[in-house]
C-alpha cells in the first residue's frame, strides 16, 4: 500500500500531483470511513486552486453520502476550533492548505472532531480505503447534501477575546504592524486587533491566493517590509502570519527578527509562571533555551517528535500547559490543541501590556542560544542504513533516537532527522555562538554526507 498522508495531511503541486481527481479520491476516502450522515466541515486558504479542490473533495464526501458545510476562506486554527466546539455536528473537518508552501502548492489536512490534525491510525485507515478502491457509493436519495457555513472566522475571533486579559490589552494602547502575507488570517487577525483596542497597521491583508507581497513563509528574507514599517510607525510590535494563519513570527520595537525558538521559550515562560509550574511540551529539533528558561520558572519539558499533530497529542495527553515547535506555531490548550498565530499574537500582546516592558527587554531576559539549520540530499531508500550508521558512529556520545539523531557534545548539540516528505536530511545544530553552531552543523553535514555516499 503507498502512503499519502505525511506530517500535515497531503500535499502538492496544484493541478498535477495535487489535482482534483486526487482530492475527489481523497473525499470518496474520508466519506466512506465515515459514516453515511455524517458531516464534514470544509474550509480553505487563500490558494486560487482552492476552489476546485474544495468542489472536488465534497463532491466525494457527498457521494460517499456525507453531508459537507462549506465555510469558505478561513484560517486553520478557526476550522479547527468550528470542529471542536460543534458539540458533534461535525464528525471530521477537511482543510485545503498548504499552509506556508509557495502558491503553486496546495493540500488536504483532515481534522478529527476533538480539533486536532487526524491521528495517524485514522489517516491510516483511509489510505486503505483509496489504495484498496473500497470507496461508498450510495442510492441517489442518500447523496450528502451541501451547505454554506457562514461565521467560522468571526466565532473563532470572539472566542480568543475571552482567552485573554483583553481589558488589559486595550488599557496599554499599543501598536502593531501585522502582515497577513495575503493568506486567510486577512479574515481575523486584523480585526481581532481592532477589538482588542489595538491601532493595527497592516502589510499583505487582502486576500490573494499568487501572494504578491512576499513567500508565505515568514522568514527573516520575507519580512524586510515588516522590519521597515514597524520601526517607521514607532509600532511596539509587528507580526507576520503565514497563508493559513497557524503560526506567526514576531519582530521587535527595533525591527529585530524574533526566531521562533525565542518567541516559545518566552511564552512557554510567561504560561508556566501564570500557573507556577507545569509541562511544557516540544519537539527534539526545539532550542535548548526553550528549557532552561522554563526550568528557571518551575515549569518541566518533554520532548516529542517533529509535527505539530505528535505535540498536540502528547499535550493532550498528559496535561501540559503550552507547547509548540521552533517554527512559530505555539499550541495553547486552554483554547485548543493546534497551532494558532492569532490567539499566539493576543497571547504576546496580554503579555506586553501586563509586563508594561518593551518587547525587546522581554526578550533580552531570555537564555542566549545560536542555533543553524542545514539540509543534504539522500534517496527514501537509504535514509535508515544512514541513520543507523551516524548512530552508531556516536555510540559513546549521549544520544537521543526520539526523532532522528540528536548528539549532545561539549559545544552544544547536532540533529540529523530525515524529512518525512522529502528526499533528504535536515540537520540542527545548536551552540552557544553562531560561529560555533554553524562549525558543528557543517561538520556534521559532513560526516552524514560521506554515510549516505557509502550506505
Amino acid at each position: 500500500m503507498g502512503k499519502l498522508f505525511g506530517t500535515n495531511g497531503v500535499r502538492g503541486f496544484a493541478n498535477q500531483d495535487m489535482n482534483a481527481e486526487l482530492a475527489l479520491r481523497l473525499g470518496r476516502s474520508l466519506g466512506s470511513y465515515l459514516k453515511k450522515g455524517d458531516t464534514v466541515l470544509v474550509g480553505r486558504d487563500t490558494r486560487t486552486s482552492g476552489p476546485m479542490l474544495v468542489a472536488a473533495l465534497s463532491a466525494g464526501l457527498q457521494g460517499a453520502g456525507v453531508h459537507v458545510h462549506d465555510a469558505g476562506e478561513v484560517t486553520t486554527p478557526a476550522l479547527q476550533y468550528a470542529v471542536k466546539t460543534s458539540k458533534g455536528r461535525y464528525a471530521a473537518g477537511a482543510v485545503v492548505t498548504a499552509s506556508h508552501n509557495p502558491p503553486e502548492f496546495n493540500g488536504i489536512k483532515f481534522i478529527d472532531p476533538d480539533g486536532t490534525e487526524m491521528r495517524s491510525d485514522k489517516e491510516d485507515a483511509i489510505e486503505a480505503v483509496f489504495f484498496g478502491d473500497r470507496f461508498r457509493s450510495v442510492e441517489w436519495s442518500e447523496i450528502g447534501q451541501g451547505h454554506y457555513q457562514p461565521g467560522v472566522n468571526a466565532a473563532y475571533v470572539e472566542a480568543i477575546l475571552g482567552k485573554v486579559d483583553a481589558e488589559a490589552i486595550r488599557r496599554a494602547k499599543l501598536t502593531v504592524v501585522l502582515d497577513t502575507s495575503n493568506g486567510a488570517g486577512g479574515h481575523t487577525a486584523p480585526y481581532l486587533l481592532r477589538k482588542l483596542g489595538v491601532h493595527v497597521i497592516t502589510l499583505n491583508a487582502q486576500p490573494d491566493g499568487t501572494f504578491p507581497g512576499h513567500p508565505s513563509e515568514p522568514t527573516p528574507e520575507n519580512v524586510k517590509d515588516l522590519v521597515v514599517a514597524t520601526r517607521a510607525f514607532g509600532a511596539h510590535l509587528g507580526v507576520v502570519q503565514d497563508g493559513d494563519a497557524d503560526r506567526c513570527v514576531f519582530v521587535d520595537e527595533k525591527g529585530g527578527y524574533v526566531d521562533g525558538n525565542r518567541t516559545l521559550a518566552l511564552m512557554a515562560g510567561f504560561v508556566v509562571g501564570q500557573k507556577h509550574g507545569g509541562l511544557v511540551v516540544t519537539p527534539v529539533s526545539s532550542s535548548g533555551i526553550v528549557e532552561e528558561h522554563v526550568k528557571a520558572r518551575g515549569g518541566s519539558v518533554a520532548y516529542t517528535r517533529v509535527g505539530a499533530p505528535v505535540v498536540a497529542r502528547y499535550m493532550l495527553d498528559h496535561g501540559a500547559v503550552v507547547g509548540g515547535e521552533e517554527n512559530g506555531g505555539i499550541i495553547w490548550p486552554e483554547f485548543q490543541h493546534c497551532r494558532d498565530a492569532s490567539m499566539t499574537l493576543a497571547k504576546v500582546l496580554e503579555l506586553l501590556a501586563t509586563s508594561g516592558k518593551p518587547f525587546s527587554a522581554l526578550l533580552a531576559e531570555l537564555p542566549s542560544a545560536a542555533a543553524v539549520k542545514k539540509k543534504v540530499e539522500c534517496p527514501n531508500d537509504r535514509k535508515q542504513k544512514a541513520l543507523d550508521a551516524f548512530a552508531k558512529a556516536h555510540a559513546k556520545d549521549r544520544v537521543d533516537t526520539t526523532d532522528g539523531v540528536k548528539v549532545y557534545v561539549a559545544e552544544g548539540w547536532v540533529l540529523v532527522r530525515p524529512s518525512g516528505t522529502e528526499p533528504i536530511f535536515r540537520v540542527y545544530a545548536e551552540s552557544k555562538t553562531h560561529e560555533q553552531a554553524e562549525a558543528l552543523a557543517t561538520k556534521s553535514l559532513a560526516e552524514i554526507r560521506e554515510i549516505i555516499r557509502t550506505a
